[in-house]
């Protein structure tokens, strides 16, 4: 089936990323909030980020209006049951992903596919729990997703080669590349890099290294571009702590043992750069280290 609708379900930062790259690339959306706060703030977003991008000579005025144009807006969830393709982009906790498809299954189309943007949460579970799990798979964009390029495709157990090919098509139509994974806990990305995120954490929490001594040896001894700790940062502390724990439990292998100091942030609320501290404090001028 060819594409032309999308339903983005969370305007947060991934959902308003999407809805700006699937807008940019011709799709009519309709970006779906429990908050119009966040609504707000998601257009007031990508538009800031089209502004950038006008900046730099990479988009026009023009294309900035024409995409903007594209994006609709709803508190209501079922208005997004008549599109070809659903993302779900909400937080990433199954509870709240399952309730998200269970209300929508009675205003779905009976040809829509639905995808989530999880970057942890099995894919055969969640697609289970609906009335398609053949049209169901994970669709997890990188963040930011305007600039980062992969998007891994993850097939849950029942899904057909109809949905896989329908939106590989998306992926290629976004001008990105994208990175076929099997169902298992946390996929390619988050399976590889959220380990060594941890084994960072746990790095400080030995007094191995301080977190400066940390961030700048894997800059410039493994010419990483960012950190590990100011990428957890980034990404989100209690982010970092939801995909460990996915690992540790879907595989019971002890390497997976998220660490104490990890949970102690997250429990303090400290989770990084949207809340203005985490392993750095960014509530001055220059980011701080908080140990």
């Amino acid at each position: 089936m060819e594409i032309k609708t999308v339903g983005v379900v969370g305007a947060g930062q991934m959902g308003n990323g999407i809805a700006h790259v699937l807008a940019q690339a011709g799709y009519e959306v309709v970006l779906n909030d429990i908050s119009q706060d966040s609504l707000d703030q998601a257009i007031a977003t990508i538009t800031r980020n089209f502004d950038r991008q006008i900046s730099r000579g990479k988009s026009l005025e023009s294309d900035r209006d024409e995409a903007l144009s594209r994006i609709r807006t709803t508190l209501t969830l079922t208005d997004l049951g008549p599109s070809d393709l659903i993302i779900e982009a909400a937080a990433e906790r199954e509870t709240i992903k399952a309730a998200i498809f269970e209300d929508l299954l009675p205003h779905l189309g009976p040809d829509t596919i639905l995808t989530s943007n999880t970057s942890s949460i099995s894919i055969t579970r969640l697609a289970s729990r609906t009335d398609r799990p053949e049209r169901f798979m994970g669709f997890h964009f990188m963040n930011p997703v305007p600039v980062m390029k992969l998007v891994e495709l993850i097939r849950g157990i029942a899904t057909d080669e109809p949905t896989y090919k329908a939106c590989l098509a998306v992926v290629n139509k976004l001008g990105k590349t994208a990175a076929p994974a099997e169902d298992f806990p946390a996929f390619i990305v988050n399976r590889i890099l959220m380990p060594m995120i941890n084994e960072a954490v746990y790095t400080l929490y030995e007094g191995v290294g301080s977190v400066e001594s940390i961030d700048t040896s894997l800059k410039l001894g493994a010419n990483h571009p960012m950190g590990p700790l100011e990428l957890a940062d980034f990404i989100g502390l209690d982010t970092c702590l939801a995909i460990m724990n996915v690992l540790h439990e879907g595989l019971a292998d002890t390497k997976y043992r998220p660490c104490p100091l990890l949970t102690k942030y997250v429990e303090a609320g400290w989770l990084g750069r949207k809340t203005n501290r985490g392993f750095y404090d960014y509530r001055g001028d220059v980011p701080v280290p908080t140990r």
